[in-house]
């Protein structure tokens, strides 16, 4: 059974394949923020109920063995009366003693049997939840680091290009008017070396 965190992975990914690239890249895609964000958005929402999900199960071990000590006090309790009853019937006390005796031996072999399988049953299952949960979780650490790294790298292209852009236009301003410039920037105090760029 598909869960809905491993849903919500799988559309992610299916978004991501479908971004164009980046004009003259093949590394770098074109994303709508507001999907993108609305994608994270349910997958922060869903990770708790899938959490408690799992949760659930392995809380569910402490029941398999609870009705496990059920079934094996009824066992004994049963055997007990089958005792007494022995007891009651046989003239000779000792034959009675003997077959209650081992009544109550099997029947608490048979409730140790019990017990052991449940919590082989219940660790089984709490095994499973926990490794499927720690699975769920990996796969949302590295989509999360993979868009974080991609963002910073977006950033970092960006303010490159405005300094490149900016210095394009200072450039074109020199040439334009290579006096009236200078003598702005002397009127501030400023030789045209001293004029500020985008950082």
């Amino acid at each position: 059974m598909t869960s809905k965190i491993e849903e919500l992975i799988d559309e992610i990914e299916a978004y991501i394949d479908s971004c164009k690239f980046q004009t003259l890249s093949n590394t770098r895609i074109i994303v709508n923020k507001d999907q993108i964000d609305e994608l994270l958005r349910e997958l922060r929402q869903k990770t708790p109920e899938e959490i408690k999900r799992y949760q659930k199960m392995i809380s569910n071990r402490d029941a398999i063995l609870e009705d496990a000590r059920k079934k094996a006090e009824d066992l004994i309790s049963k055997a007990t009366i089958k005792t007494n009853e022995l007891v009651n019937e046989h003239e000779i006390m000792q034959q009675a003693y003997d077959k209650a005796n081992n009544v109550i031996s099997m029947a608490s072999k048979e409730a140790q049997e019990i017990l052991d399988n449940a919590q082989i049953e219940a660790n089984s299952v709490r095994a499973s939840a926990m490794q499927y949960t720690d699975d769920l979780l990996a796969n949302l650490e590295n989509i999360i680091t993979h868009a974080t790294k991609e963002a910073v790298a977006n950033y970092n292209e960006l303010i490159s290009e405005l300094n490149n852009t900016n210095a394009i236009i200072k450039s074109n301003r020199t040439e334009l008017h290579p006096t009236d410039v200078e003598d702005d920037l002397e009127d501030l105090g400023l030789n045209a070396s001293d004029s500020p760029d985008i950082i």
